[in-house]
Formats: structure tokens, C-alpha cells, sequence
């Protein structure tokens, strides 16, 4: 007599196997998720940027109401005179500080000066 199905071995193997196969892929995605949120943030950094001195040149008042601006999570952003540039804005998260060190390497963070005014992020 023949049979058929799988031996209870068989079954167990499997799902060892696709047990190993989930702990690694799991950490993986949760990695790519917040490598997407630091991308986010530092796009939207940059746009802000250049809306600040597209805001600037066409009006001559320092504006950080766009979208891009009131979007940010990671950084704050304040107008003046001072010449101090802060970072600030931490909501807690890991992705703030890989954003914060980023923007940083890549000369975001500071101060942006359009016509005398001064945007401190």
C-alpha cells in the first residue's frame, strides 16, 4: 500500500527552514523602511531649501511655510540674523540621527543665507 502526504520530519524541516528564512528577511525590510524615511527627509530638506530661496528672490521675505518645510520631522527650521546653525527637531527615532549625519555630510545643515536673511536649519 502506497502513501501519500508528508512525514512529520519532512513537515518540520520546512518550517525550520522558512523560520530561518524570515529571520533574516525581516530585519532586512525594517532596514529598507528606514533607509526610505532618511531619503524622504533629506529630499524634503533640500526642496526646502530651495523653496526658502525661490520664496526669497521673489518676494524678499524669508518664508518656511512650504509643504516641503512643514513636512520636515527631523530638523528645525528658523529665520533671522543669527549665525548659528542647530539641528534640533529629534522625534526620538533612529532614522533622525542617520537623516541628522547625513544632511550634515552633505552640507544641508547650517545656515543658508538668500540676500542677507538668514534660514537656519
Amino acid at each position: 500500500m502506497k502513501r501519500a502526504g508528508f512525514t512529520m520530519i519532512e513537515l518540520i524541516f520546512v518550517i525550520v527552514i522558512l523560520g530561518i528564512l524570515a529571520a533574516v528577511a525581516i530585519p532586512k525590510l525594517a532596514a529598507t523602511r528606514d533607509d526610505a524615511k532618511v531619503s524622504s527627509e533629506l529630499t524634503n530638506l533640500s526642496t526646502c531649501i530651495a523653496d526658502a530661496g525661490s520664496a526669497f528672490t521673489a518676494t524678499g521675505t524669508e518664508d518656511n511655510t512650504s509643504a516641503a518645510c512643514t513636512s520636515l520631522k527631523c530638523f528645525t527650521i528658523a529665520l533671522g540674523t543669527t549665525t548659528d546653525g542647530n539641528v534640533g527637531a529629534d522625534d526620538g527615532t533612529a532614522y533622525c540621527t542617520d537623516a541628522q549625519a547625513k544632511a550634515a555630510a552633505k552640507g544641508l545643515v547650517g545656515v543658508h543665507e538668500f540676500g542677507g536673511a538668514k534660514v537656519i536649519y
